[in-house]
């Protein structure tokens, strides 16, 4: 299915789910549809899920965070909601309807809601990170011999995914939406003063050809394909991003990139009187319409092997500082590979477009492809110069950069990142005890948790639903009752071993079953959003409902977790969703498994070194648990 360029023409669109929130993108006549049917045609739409079955989870998700006389007071509010004939049951017809006329009910009332509409920072606060395996080089000719070996292997993957060769994933058996894969390129997030929106060049007449390349706070417009429209080769590649090295010595420049971290609407200002000057408008639209940026990062303070990893994941997740490496990001676009002179690299991704399953696959297809020599011979042909990207700086963009120089370093100082390799066991263990490795880490984070603070909280794992047409995630909630009581009950010397035991295999299979729901469209969280969202496009106030101090109580998340398995030692990154919580991701392996942990130092109660501590131990805990005569000293 070769993609015919021409049949494509860019008018900018207000989304009709959304009708204040303008998205640039291509209007896709027949071959954009055939695109569309390939990457989605399979898959079956998101189902609504029913009303009595969501309260009901909701009140049992209620039942381990809330003492008896709160419980009743939201049980009748939940219960006068889904009456007969009641609020409840008018917002549920409201969302089927909506369910037969949109390609999905909740996806894009979830994007505007979740990304486009939050005022924080990207950097900490949303865009995850990916640390990956270091590389076997030290120096600054390493770091471009790679930096071109991995731009050559991602255009390798958008030439499948433009030809239709990009193989369809497939769940249990089952196809998955395809569809995140085209606008993982040439896409971008532009700040707005309410909300953002999301710009996508990549399926316009004249489709962009070239990537953004920094080093040292300069930014390049660098074209990655030849006259002829064959991609470049890797050591036609390398021959550019040697010239960009000799163009950017100078370390004494403003770091431009610097302005996307702030707050979305102070970004938002700097950004319309950065746009003021032709210069810059030119500058800032190559790096949003460029294919994918490449940050070339300056080497980094050395540091101790057993903080290497925290250092690195950290790295890619903010840059390091102002004085690091922070000024080679545009914060804004939805890919960035970053590439250390030490061997270390990674990327870093804009969720509002990007989500991790694609990531994965993307990050998988790099990984196998530099594993081959170069194929190709570079074609004797001059190049020209890569362009170098200039701004006007006046009076007031030094001040908006020094002022978001000050706001990074001071949320860049308050994130405490813990990264670590768990090397007891990995994934088989629980599959040897017939457990699901998910659902047993999250029971082990629940119980980590309770010894660290002597409370359950509000916790959530990230589920794809891209089993559905355009679905994106839903949330898994923790703890269970069954958790609670496994909690309570491990500690305890008075229970037996064999009592344990059980109560820990109830609360995994509970865990389980809670996963099973939201993989068939069924989880509680994104039809309660979709309630309340419901209710303010048809004009009415927010329902009692979500304005309890239950429901607020349930969505103050100070556990946000999320499983990103990967075939490579690879590890996720990204800041709490509260200020007294904690964001845990892993990747399990076969023997080990790969954490991280990351808190805010501005809370007292919260230590991510703590909680990794506690987490090592309860894992060893667990081992002995299910293998008491087996374990060797944790």
């Amino acid at each position: 299915m070769q993609q015919d360029v021409n049949a494509f023409h860019t008018v900018v669109q207000s989304s009709p789910l959304l009708p204040h929130t303008p998205i640039k993108m291509s209007l896709p006549a027949h071959v954009a549809l055939r695109q569309e049917l390939f990457f989605s045609s399979a898959v079956p739409h998101q189902p609504v899920p029913p009303l009595a079955q969501t309260l009901q989870g909701y009140l049992l998700a209620l039942e381990p965070l809330l003492p008896p006389e709160e419980l009743s007071h939201t049980r009748r509010m939940v219960q006068q909601f889904g009456k007969p004939g009641g609020l409840g049951q008018s917002l549920q017809k409201g969302l089927e309807k909506r369910a037969w006329h949109t390609k999905n009910w909740i996806t894009d009332w979830w994007v505007q809601w979740a990304y486009l509409e939050s005022r924080q920072p990207l950097p900490v606060h949303s865009s995850p990170a990916i640390s990956l395996p270091k590389r076997d080089y030290s120096d600054w000719r390493g770091q471009l011999v790679f930096a071109s070996k991995l731009i050559a292997a991602v255009l390798d993957f958008k030439a499948k995914i433009n030809t239709g060769q990009l193989p369809v994933e497939y769940m249990r058996g089952k196809p998955l939406c395809m569809e995140l894969f085209p606008l993982l390129f040439s896409s971008c997030r532009i700040p707005g003063p309410k909300h953002d929106y999301i710009t996508h060049h990549g399926r316009s007449r004249r489709s962009p050809t070239h990537i953004t390349v920094v080093r040292n706070y300069q930014f390049f417009q660098l074209e990655v394909y030849n006259s002829d429209g064959s991609r470049m080769t890797e050591s036609q590649i390398h021959g550019q991003l040697l010239r960009i090295r000799s163009q950017s010595w100078k370390t004494d420049k403003e770091p431009m990139g610097i302005l996307t971290s702030e707050h979305r609407h102070t970004w938002g200002e700097a950004y319309n009187r950065l746009l003021r000057d032709k210069l810059n408008k030119e500058s800032v639209q190559a790096i949003e319409k460029g294919l994918f940026s490449v940050c070339l990062d300056s080497p980094v303070m050395r540091i101790s092997d057993e903080k290497y990893a925290s250092r690195m994941a950290a790295q890619v997740l903010h840059g390091g500082g102002t004085f690091s490496n922070s000024g080679n990001r545009w914060f804004d676009k939805t890919l960035q590979f970053v590439v250390g002179e030490d061997g270390s690299w990674g990327l870093l991704y804009e969720q509002a477009t990007a989500e991790g399953p694609p990531i994965a696959t993307l990050l998988d297809h790099i990984l196998e492809y530099c594993k081959k020599p170069d194929p190709k011979r570079a074609p004797l042909v001059p190049l020209p110069m890569p362009k170098k990207l200039y701004f006007h700086i006046d009076r007031e963009i030094k001040r908006d950069i020094e002022n978001a120089k000050q706001n990074l370093d001071i949320l860049i100082n308050d994130l405490d990142v813990n990264v670590f390799n768990f090397r007891k066991f990995g994934k088989e263990l629980p599959k040897q005890h017939s457990m699901s490795p998910n659902s047993f880490i999250q029971v082990a984070l629940q119980l980590a948790y309770y010894r660290v603070h002597n409370e359950v909280c509000p916790s959530c794992d990230i589920a794809s639903q891209r089993m559905f047409r355009g679905g994106r995630t839903e949330f898994i909630r923790s703890p269970t009752n069954q958790t609670l009581k496994f909690l309570l009950a491990f500690d305890d010397p008075s229970i037996s071993r064999e009592a344990k035991l059980q109560l820990f295999r109830e609360a995994v299979e509970a865990y389980s079953a809670l996963t099973e729901q939201a993989l068939r469209g069924q989880a509680i969280d994104r039809h309660l959003l979709g309630l309340k969202l419901q209710a303010i496009s048809e004009g009415l106030s927010i329902p009692k409902i979500f304005m309890d101090t239950a429901y607020g109580l349930a969505t103050h998340w100070k556990l946000r977790t999320g499983q990103v398995p990967a075939n490579t030692d690879s590890v996720m990154c990204f800041g709490p969703l509260v200020p007294d919580g904690y964001a845990i991701c892993y990747n399990p392996q076969a023997d080990h498994v790969h954490f991280s942990i990351t808190a805010f130092n501005c809370c007292e109660e919260t230590h991510a070194e703590t909680l990794a501590l506690t987490l090592k131990n309860t894992l060893c805990e667990l081992q002995e648990l299910l293998q008491p005569t087996q374990v060797a000293f944790c």
